[in-house]
């Protein structure tokens, strides 16, 4: 009996995934449990697993397909797996051997004499047809293409006209379209310098940041605070406790240090790690802190949560950077990994860059980003001082501006003292 296996739920909101990797073949055998392929949605990947013994019959998907939630994926012939492995197993039948009969002797055709041709009259000399210029309106009826594709040409600075049809009936297609402008040959001239056009798909990641990114910025009313920190004890025992923390197999990080930082910051300023209900008119203050981590990887932003940070020393929460970090620059984040956050840390100091404007991660109120840090010359010819950039946006709905001011002014203050602040919690 075949089964129609259809995509499942992939997690709340989410109505389509994208096909990464496909895990079998059509003919193979599968066993209940089995994993028949990978979608990315959400910014998670996910194994799908196959709900019966069987055989693939047919797979209706190839990678890079988007697939939504209920579509037909695989048919899947159920309790054949055994069969077609035994089947593979047994022979073929040798054919019987195919006894050629004679030819049987054809009839003799005579040949007749064909007639003599009948000389025909010259035909009249053609006349040369008269051309009669098309008016502008007949010029553009003459062309065959829908108005989608009419406007995707004059986005692109195409003249629809030069352009070659290759659908049914003389229609032009959006792909003609796509083609022309890959050729680069502009609207104006054929002789202009080419100039090249790469149409690229967006993968799951990209188009969730895209749609996230566009509703943070949409529904909250931004404000940064940018300041500065003084990292030099900061850094001076970061650099003495790194032993300890390669002894676990980590990297004791300026990220690891500031998580520790802010996790009790947020104690002392539970404003900073609360949503808002703005239907309702209500605060929903959390008792919990879970730090959203922002992490550059091939496919995209990812923002990995730790949870109860506060209740981890530095060097547990180096160890569980580098899992996360691992983890998301192999593809294998879960989407349990990327839920709970409750305020979020971005670095961009490894690439470069001092201040900027970190979007506010929704639901979340706020969100901290640090920049490259840089030593700074004391004026009076003192020591040196190794300075860190620090850009402090919040959700102008809940939090004021002096909120925002005293929130940053703390975290600077536990940065500049680490001695308040205990490797062991």
């Amino acid at each position: 009996m075949i089964m129609e296996f259809k995509l499942p739920e992939l997690g709340e909101n989410i109505e389509s995934g994208d096909i990464t990797n496909l895990l079998v073949s059509q003919g193979d055998g599968v066993s209940k449990g089995q994993s028949l392929f990978e979608v990315e949605a959400g910014k998670a990947t996910m194994e799908i697993p196959s709900p019966v013994d069987g055989t693939i019959a047919i797979l209706h998907v190839c990678v890079g397909d988007t697939v939504s939630v209920g579509q037909l994926v695989v048919e899947i012939e159920e309790g054949a797996a055994t069969e077609a492995l035994v089947a593979e197993k047994e022979p073929d039948p040798e054919p019987e051997p195919v006894v050629e009969e004679p030819p049987e002797s054809e009839p003799v055709v005579e040949e007749q004499p064909e007639p003599a041709p009948v000389p025909e009259p010259p035909a009249p000399m053609p006349q040369a047809p008269v051309k009669t210029p098309k008016s502008p309106v007949a010029k553009a009826l003459a062309v065959s293409a829908s108005p989608k594709v009419r406007r995707l040409a004059r986005e692109l600075g195409v003249d629809i006209h030069l352009v070659t049809a290759s659908g049914p009936a003389g229609f032009i297609t959006d792909e003609d379209v796509k083609e022309f402008a890959r050729n680069g040959l502009s609207s104006g001239s054929a002789l202009a310098a080419p100039q090249t056009t790469r149409v690229e798909k967006m993968n799951a990641i990209r188009k969730a940041t895209m749609n996230h990114m566009s509703h943070c910025w949409a529904t909250i009313p931004h404000v940064t605070h940018h300041d500065t920190a003084d990292i030099t004890e900061l850094e001076s025992l970061r650099k003495r406790y790194a032993t300890k923390a390669e002894s676990v197999g980590a990297k004791l990080t300026m990220t690891a240090m500031l998580i520790k930082v802010i996790s009790s910051a947020l104690k002392v300023h539970p404003k900073f790690n609360c949503s808002i209900d703005p239907k309702k008119g209500e605060i929903i203050y959390k008792e919990f802190f879970n730090i959203g981590v922002a992490m550059d990887t091939p496919k995209g932003l990812l923002v990995p949560v730790i949870r109860d940070a506060d209740k981890k020393n530095m060097v547990e929460l180096a160890l569980e950077l580098k899992t996360l970090a691992e983890k998301a620059r192999e593809g294998k984040i879960d989407a349990a990994d990327l839920k709970g956050g409750t305020f979020t840390f971005t670095n961009i100091g490894i690439i470069g860059g001092a201040f900027f404007t970190p979007i506010v991660n929704s639901p979340e109120v706020a969100i901290l980003g640090s920049g490259r840090a840089y030593w700074e010359s004391c004026p009076d010819g003192g020591e040196k001082k190794f300075k860190l950039p620090l850009s402090l946006s919040y959700d102008h709905r809940i939090i004021d501006g002096a909120d925002g001011a005293r929130f940053l002014k703390w975290i600077i203050a536990a940065i500049e003292e680490p001695l308040l602040l205990s490797l062991e919690g």
